[in-house]
Parts: structure tokens; sequence; C-alpha cells
């Protein structure tokens, strides 16, 4: 929950910028010290990365950590 009690869910745009620099799922999880299925499991939002590994990825795909990922109220 939210510091104001709404339920909220973290977004991201790994996918979409891991994408655009031609990198595979392999190579960003290489890059970073992941597998590839951990890779996957970002993009897909089904796995929440640690601060150390957001920071991680945005240094591998040349973005920052707000570009990849957000928090969006389920309400919107």
């Amino acid at each position: 929950m939210s510091p104001t009690g709404r339920a909220t869910a973290l977004r991201n745009r790994v996918r979409e910028v891991r994408l655009k620099r031609g990198l595979t799922q392999e190579a960003l999880g290489e890059a970073v010290g992941l597998t590839r299925q951990s890779v996957i499991a970002i993009e897909k939002g089904r796995f929440t990365p640690s601060v150390y590994t957001a920071l991680k990825l945005a240094d591998a795909l040349g973005a920052t950590v707000e570009e990849l990922f957000w928090i969006r109220d389920k309400e919107e």
C-alpha cells in the first residue's frame, strides 16, 4: 500500500529499452549478473528487483532508474 492507503503497482519499461538498445534478455542478464529467466520475470512485472539490481539494469541500459521503473496507482 502507498502512504495514502491506496494500492500501487510497480511498472517498468525494461523490455522496451532493452529492445531499443538491441540487447537480448540473455545479454542483459549477463551484463547485470542475472539469469535470462530473472530478466523475463522483471520485464513481465512478476518480480520486483532490489534497488541494487535496478541501478545495475539502468546502468547497463544507459537509462535512469526513473526511466525504467515507476509506481502507478491501481485507481488510475
